[in-house]
């Protein structure tokens, strides 16, 4: 999603997009792939604009998050983590987790279409979402 469709978003539920909130997609643009925490968000939009509070981006990324222009992430560390939603995408891809230096790998290739048609006709189930994640060690753990 770019800033002009953002900016769209926000104007259809009433919102505003306001210097801090633009600061905030700013830094979820630049760093799209990533999946930032509301702490991260804050460090680097406050490098920018050092009068941001903390409160202000937590704010924010509950706004966008509601209006469905980011995606939430839990990845059970007792962190949220945060990336911007993709319309076209169907559904959310798959992640990869090292538990040794907590960096997030995307798998963009979704590898359970053929299990989701097996619950769908097997359970009778409309399967609309799923989502996964792998915990292990990334390479560059592993060789340390």
């Amino acid at each position: 999603m770019n800033a002009v469709a953002f900016k769209e978003k926000l104007k259809e539920k009433g919102c505003k997009l306001t210097t801090q909130r633009r600061a905030v997609l700013d830094i979820l643009l630049e760093q799209k792939g990533k999946h930032l925490s509301t702490e991260e968000i804050y460090n680097l939009v406050k490098a920018t604009y050092p009068e941001i509070g903390l409160a202000t981006v937590y704010r924010t990324m509950l706004l966008f998050e509601n209006m469905g222009l980011v995606d939430k992430l839990n990845f059970d560390d007792g962190v949220s983590r945060f990336e911007l939603s993709s319309p076209d995408e169907l559904h959310h891809h798959h992640h990869l987790v090292c538990q040794k230096c907590n960096q997030v790998f995307e798998v963009e290739y979704d590898m359970l279409l053929d299990v989701e048609r097996e619950i769908e006709n097997k359970y009778n189930f409309r399967v609309l979402d799923h989502n996964l994640t792998f915990y292990g060690q990334c390479e560059k753990c592993r060789n340390i």
